[in-house]
């Protein structure tokens, strides 16, 4: 404590020693912690110097806690603004995933995880709480969750956990959905049984105001996260599709799939509409919409069933859309590759320069994502549910952590709009 020796940024006092009672009145006034450590000089010493105090690419819990703090103490805007950087037009991953979590932040929304029991989510859920992403709930059995929270070292603070089983809520549930699926024939009892499962508890959450959007599908598959969305989360309009998108993510740009997760085998009017809910779910999310519609064919080049059910689809979508870049039909290459492009489509303005790219039906998106998820090293993103009154997404069952974070921060936004 000399004014001519360094600070000392703590004090631990080892073998279990405990100070006399003038050095304790010394201590009290110290401006640094002092620890009683009832190990030995060595091996204390050995543990103090294996603590990385210093925040590195791999602690991820510390780097999420570090973004929580700054955004809360910092204000980032008025410092971005006197630096004056220039913005780049060109959307990146780092970019992407940036600005999806400062939009999820901006507003407040509460999304509810389906599999609080799975400890992918619980990693996730973690990251989002100490980065104030969002508000969550988790379903689960709260022993269960507490437990392999506590065995992994995950701290989950003051989130909200409800057993679904023990839920004062799920009569209420019950009874919404039993007049929902009346014409279905269904009755109580039966509607108490479907809401001990986590989807379709959480997906009434939703629907009831309980929670803003639902993630699910880490352990359980695409349709068993979708059946409750399409029963009762569905829109109004008749002409409204469900269906998805994924966000490929590639090194220099970001671009978006549809529909890879959803409709099988779309008409020309369905696919038109998937079109239109592509362009308008990559809009939101910062890339500008230049649709490609999908074919073995480019231009007026080919004839068939399938060439001239993507040459109505585009159709209807320079009808209902007349501001949408939009072509079709139209090959990969040509849609990806100017040189390309300048030869078999020399006048389009979307020829080359694609970023939604529209496959005519669910073997050919489903299979081109995964092709170029695993040989061209994209991320992928999704998918992303689009036609829903309120966000609903699912979760491939190899999701990492950071999937999860993306895709609970996308969920947040959608239902901020």
């Amino acid at each position: 404590m000399a004014p001519d020796l360094p600070s000392p940024g703590g004090m631990i006092l080892t073998d279990g020693l405990e100070p006399s009672p003038h050095v304790m009145r010394l201590l009290e006034r110290a401006p640094f912690p002092v620890f009683l450590e009832r190990g030995d000089l060595y091996s204390v010493a050995q543990g103090a110097a294996s603590v990385r105090s210093e925040i590195h690419t791999g602690g991820k819990r510390k780097v999420a806690a570090a973004l929580g703090l700054w955004s809360r103490h910092i204000p980032e805007a008025d410092l971005l603004k006197e630096l004056a950087l220039p913005r780049p037009s060109t959307i990146t991953p780092l970019r992407f995933f940036n600005d999806l979590i400062e939009r999820a932040r901006q507003r407040t929304s509460h999304v509810v995880l389906a599999e609080g029991e799975d400890v992918r989510i619980l990693r996730a859920a973690d990251i989002l709480r100490r980065r104030d992403v969002c508000r969550l709930t988790l379903l689960g059995r709260p022993e269960v969750v507490s437990e392999l929270a506590a065995t992994q070292g995950i701290e989950l603070g003051d989130l909200a956990v409800i057993d679904p089983a023990t839920s004062a809520d799920r009569e209420r549930f019950a009874r919404e959905y039993c007049k929902l699926r009346a014409n279905k024939g269904m009755i109580m009892e039966r509607a108490r049984e479907i809401m001990l499962d986590a989807a379709y508890f959480g997906t009434m959450m939703v629907r009831l105001g309980c929670a803003d959007g639902m993630v699910s599908g880490a352990a359980h598959t695409t349709a068993n996260t979708i059946r409750p969305a399409l029963e009762f989360i569905k829109g109004d309009d008749p002409q409204e599709v469900v269906s998805s998108v994924f966000f490929m993510l590639f090194p220099d740009r970001v671009l978006v799939y549809g529909d890879c997760a959803v409709v099988p085998d779309p008409t020309a009017r369905e696919l038109a509409r998937i079109a239109i809910a592509s362009a308008e779910t990559a809009e939101r999310f910062g890339v500008e919409p230049r649709v490609a519609m999908l074919s073995y064919s480019t231009g007026e080049s080919g004839a068939g069933t399938s060439v001239d059910k993507v040459r109505e689809a585009t159709a209807l979508v320079r009808a209902s859309r007349p501001g949408l870049p939009v072509e079709g039909p139209i090959q990969y290459d040509a849609a990806v590759d100017v040189r390309i492009a300048s030869t078999k489509l020399p006048s389009s303005t979307v020829a080359g320069k694609a970023t939604v790219f529209i496959f005519p039906d669910l073997d050919t998106g489903n299979n081109t994502y995964k092709a170029v998820e695993h040989s061209a090293g994209a991320i992928a993103v999704g998918p992303i549910l689009q036609g829903l009154r309120k966000p609903i997404n699912d979760l491939s069952r190899g999701s990492s952590v950071e999937d999860i974070i993306n895709t609970v921060a996308i969920t947040a936004v959608q239902a901020q709009g």
